[in-house]
C-alpha cells in the first residue's frame, strides 16, 4: 500500500509539481494577454500545455510510484496529442475534451490527496485544486455554447489558480521531512 503516496523519491523531485505549477500559471498568463485568438490557437496552446503537463505528471507518477499521477499522466499526453493533430475539431468538440480532462484530473487529484494525508497533513492545496478541476469540467460540459472569449477568461483564471495551488503544494512537499 505503501506505493500508493509519495515517498522520498517524490520528495526530491518536488521541482516536477513546481514546474507544473509554473507551466500552468505561464499558460494562463498567456489566455489572459491574447483574448481574440481563433480556436485554433488556443487548440494548439492546450495541447502544449496538456501534453507537457501529461508528460511531467507521469514522471512525477513513475518516479513516486504514484498510480493516479501516472494515469493522469496518460491522459494528459493523449488529451494533448487529440487537441495537437486534430485542430480543426468543432469548438464544442474541443470544450468537451477540456471538460471531460479537467473532471478526470480533479478526479485523480481528489483521490491522490486522500492518499497524500496519510503522510501529509492537511493536504488542502491538492483537493482544492481537485474540487475546482472537477467544478471546471462540469461547467464547461453544462454550457458548451459559452463564447469563445468566456471561455478564454474562464480557462486562463482556471489554469492560473491550479498552478498556484500546485506551487503551493510543491514547496509542501519540499518542506517535508520525507522530502530530505
Amino acid at each position: 500500500m505503501d506505493g500508493l503516496v509519495p515517498t522520498r523519491h517524490m520528495g526530491r523531485r518536488w521541482w516536477v509539481l513546481l514546474l507544473r505549477g509554473i507551466l500552468a500559471i505561464l499558460f494562463g498568463l498567456v489566455s489572459f494577454a491574447w483574448p481574440g485568438p481563433v480556436i485554433l490557437v488556443l487548440t494548439t496552446v492546450f495541447a502544449v500545455y496538456a501534453f507537457i503537463d501529461g508528460a511531467l505528471a507521469l514522471a512525477a507518477g513513475i518516479y513516486g510510484r504514484w498510480p493516479f499521477l501516472i494515469i493522469l499522466g496518460a491522459i494528459g499526453i493523449i488529451a494533448g496529442l487529440v487537441a495537437f493533430f486534430f485542430p480543426s475539431v468543432l469548438v464544442l468538440t474541443f470544450l468537451f475534451i477540456i471538460g471531460a480532462w479537467a473532471i478526470i484530473r480533479g478526479a485523480a487529484e481528489i483521490a491522490t490527496a486522500v492518499q497524500l494525508r496519510k503522510r501529509l497533513a492537511n493536504e488542502w492545496s491538492l483537493i482544492m485544486g481537485g474540487i475546482l478541476s472537477v467544478l471546471f469540467g462540469v461547467l464547461l460540459l453544462g454550457r458548451p455554447r459559452v463564447g469563445a472569449l468566456s471561455v478564454l477568461w474562464i480557462i486562463g483564471t482556471y489554469a492560473v489558480i491550479i498552478g498556484v495551488l500546485l506551487v503551493i503544494h510543491a514547496f509542501r512537499v519540499k518542506n517535508h521531512p520525507w522530502a530530505a
